[in-house]
């Protein structure tokens, strides 16, 4: 018995290190040391051998055991080491190799043409308010010095959701409830989006972005005005650029104008740009009528103020000579990518 638990021993060795696969080598560790393993029936026999012998055989069986033991457990870490070397081998990665960069995006050349009105602004002293683009037809119109009759309210121009509640038509009604407020002085630009009911094409659409500004204050005039949004075009445009005042109408103020630019692809010589008439439109503005200002609950002969109003889309497209404002909205790839 002792001859061959050291043949045995000597045979589980031998086999175990020709092992190339793990399961080779679990099936050599059931054959020999398995329940009903070559070592386990000998240990069985054990039983009947005289004390003597079973105490020298019992300890020999152990060390055979553990010997063809720790023989499963080398081989085992063996081919660990070798399958996560061919592993490191074929899956290696080449740090050298540059990565693939995402795509980044960037703001829409609206919101950089925003953002930029909002800067000039900011140094002058306003700040920004926003509201509701759902409003009030009190709001809207009412408190703007436009009676029931104006033609601005006719339901071909404004989407009407009830006979009181519309989409704004112009960010204007945050200037009355700023001024309801009655924290004086005022002076705030209003940014938004706003809604009118015009036929889609190169210049018009029912959904469009506006940028309205208010100050109300002791003594104000239409030379502070002219002053502030001459200084907003020149930075907006260029030092050279020049500003006139037309006389026009406006119900919420008096008096009122449109204000015209140099055109600043030719200078205020005349080209397609302007048309040949060396000169563009790009707002309307005036002194905030006195009614205006007693509907917000502020006396006309303390305070007075001024407003104007731009469209947003307008200016971008001049800022970046683009000639269809349906392009603004497309989201193309190809022309946003040239801002």
């Amino acid at each position: 018995m002792k001859d061959a638990l050291l043949n045995m021993q000597k045979q589980a060795i031998e086999l175990l290190s020709e092992a190339k696969e793990k399961a080779t080598i679990e099936e050599l560790r059931v054959r020999f040391l398995g329940k009903k393993g070559e070592v386990t029936a000998i240990l069985k026999q054990l039983g009947t051998l005289a004390d003597a012998e079973r105490k020298e055989l019992g300890a020999l069986a152990n060390e055979v055991r553990e010997q063809i033991d720790n023989e499963i457990r080398k081989q085992l870490k063996i081919l660990d080491d070798k399958n996560l070397s061919s592993q490191l081998t074929t899956e290696k990665l080449d740090v050298t190799l540059p990565g693939n960069r995402p795509a980044q995006g960037k703001r829409h050349p609206l919101q950089q043409v925003l953002d930029e009105i909002k800067e000039i602004f900011l140094g002058m002293g306003f700040d920004t308010v926003a509201g509701p683009e759902v409003e009030y037809d009190h709001y809207n119109f009412e408190m703007l010095n436009m009676p029931r009759s104006h033609p601005a309210r006719d339901t071909q121009d404004t989407f009407y959701i009830t006979e009181n509640i519309l989409l704004r038509t112009q960010t204007s009604p945050m200037q009355v409830r700023t001024m309801e407020k009655g924290e004086l002085p005022i002076r705030v630009i209003v940014p938004g989006r706003v809604y009118r009911s015009d036929a889609v094409d190169a210049t018009h659409s029912p959904l469009f972005h506006q940028i309205e500004g208010l100050v109300v204050d002791k003594g104000i005039t239409f030379s502070d005005l002219k002053g502030t949004l001459e200084v907003f075009i020149r930075k907006l445009y260029g030092e050279e650029t020049k500003a006139r005042f037309r006389p026009h109408h406006f119900a919420y103020t008096e008096p009122s104008a449109e204000m015209d630019m140099s055109c600043f692809k030719c200078g205020g010589k005349g080209c397609s740009m302007c048309k040949g008439e060396g000169w563009i439109e790009i707002l309307g503005c005036g002194v905030v009528h006195p009614d205006v200002l007693r509907n917000c609950g502020i006396d006309p002969d303390v305070y007075s103020g001024y407003a104007f109003g731009m469209g947003l889309e307008r200016i971008t497209m001049m800022r970046y000579n683009i000639d269809d404002m349906r392009l603004l909205y497309e989201n193309d790839m190809r022309f946003l990518r040239q801002f």
